[in-house]
Order: C-alpha cells, then sequence, then structure tokens
C-alpha cells in the first residue's frame, strides 16, 4: 500500500492519509477547501469545489492515476442551493469520465466555512 499526504493540518492531527493506493485503486480521503497555509478556501461553493478537486486530483496523480481513472465521487455540501454550482464544477473537473456520483446535504462540516468536502475513488486500467 502506498499512501499521500496533503497540506491539511488535519491529516497529522487525526491520523489519516489524502489518499492511499491498494493494487490499482486510489480513495481519496474526505477532502476540504484548505489552502496550502492550512486557511480555508475563500469564496462560494464553486470556489471551494475547485479547490477540493484539485487536492484529490493532485493526490490520485501523486500516486500514478489521473482524473479520468475516477470512478466514484462523494460530495457533502451544507446548503442544497448549492448543489448545481459545486455540480457544475463536477462537470468541468470529469467532463466525459462521468464517474458514479452522490451529492449528500448534511447538517455541517468540519469548519464551519466550509460548504463542500468531497471523497474520490480511482481504478487504474479500467475500461
Amino acid at each position: 500500500m502506498t499512501r499521500t499526504s496533503g497540506t491539511s493540518p488535519y491529516e497529522a492531527l487525526y491520523g489519516f492519509s489524502r489518499a492511499v493506493r491498494a493494487g490499482n485503486r486510489i480513495l481519496v480521503a474526505g477532502t476540504g477547501p484548505v489552502e496550502a497555509d492550512g486557511a480555508s478556501t475563500p469564496g462560494n461553493a464553486a470556489a471551494q469545489a475547485r479547490r477540493c478537486f484539485a487536492i484529490a486530483v493532485k493526490a490520485i496523480e501523486e500516486l500514478g492515476g489521473r482524473a479520468a481513472d475516477v470512478v466514484r465521487t462523494r460530495m457533502f455540501i451544507t446548503d442544497p442551493a448549492d448543489a448545481d454550482m459545486i455540480g457544475k464544477v463536477h462537470a468541468e473537473v470529469f467532463g466525459e469520465t462521468r464517474p458514479a456520483a452522490t451529492m449528500v446535504v448534511v447538517a455541517a462540516l468540519l469548519r464551519e466555512e466550509w460548504r463542500v468536502e468531497i471523497e474520490a475513488e480511482a481504478i487504474l486500467g479500467h475500461d
């Protein structure tokens, strides 16, 4: 098993990896909109979703994959009014890949200012 870490302060504090590769599978942990300095990404839900996807795709690439290998995403959002905005960013990132996706409205995320948190799963060499 191979792991990669990101810049989230929670990885070391809570004892998890940004992503883990086991064989041809890459599993990306719940990814909040965190900047390199640990601050939350400013802006609306679309800006935060772009940051989450960028972090997740970077982790997948570090483990030998690419965005086109993503087969599953989960998006946890705090306001159903943000669904279209976040969904459009998902479409920008994954285009024709069209992974299986779930979007769930939750009462809250770890930081009050977060509007979205995203998980991803990739399978390398799939058809």
